[in-house]
């Protein structure tokens, strides 16, 4: 049996409640096995001709391809951000037993 391809999704939330609420979210409503917060980490962007620097929390959850659109659905009808990071990263190499676990735990 192959194993099933992995997305990791990445985005950053203001602070750390917000980046657990958005984990657990994802994961209650199975569009994510698992998700990890880390932090606080520090960005500096350019956001409407400003450059501007803040603490963010890091949020990446680790999902099937399949649920990637209501994963970004879902983040962005949750998200406190105006246009929030989203990022997909495939996984080119994962173990067997853990993306079989991920595929369980996405299941519709």
């Amino acid at each position: 049996m192959p194993t099933p391809a992995l997305l990791l999704v990445t985005t950053t939330a203001p602070d750390r409640a917000t980046a657990d609420r958005l984990a657990r979210v994802l994961v209650e409503r199975r569009l994510a096995a698992c998700v990890q917060v880390a932090g606080p980490l520090h960005s500096t962007y350019r956001w409407q001709g400003v450059i501007e620097s803040a603490e963010e929390w890091q949020v990446t959850a680790k999902t099937l391809p399949a649920c990637f659109a209501a994963l970004s659905a879902a983040l962005h009808e949750l998200h406190p951000y105006e246009t929030p990071e989203l990022i997909a990263t495939p996984v080119t190499e994962v173990s067997a037993a853990y993306a079989a676990w991920v595929a369980e735990e996405c299941a519709e």
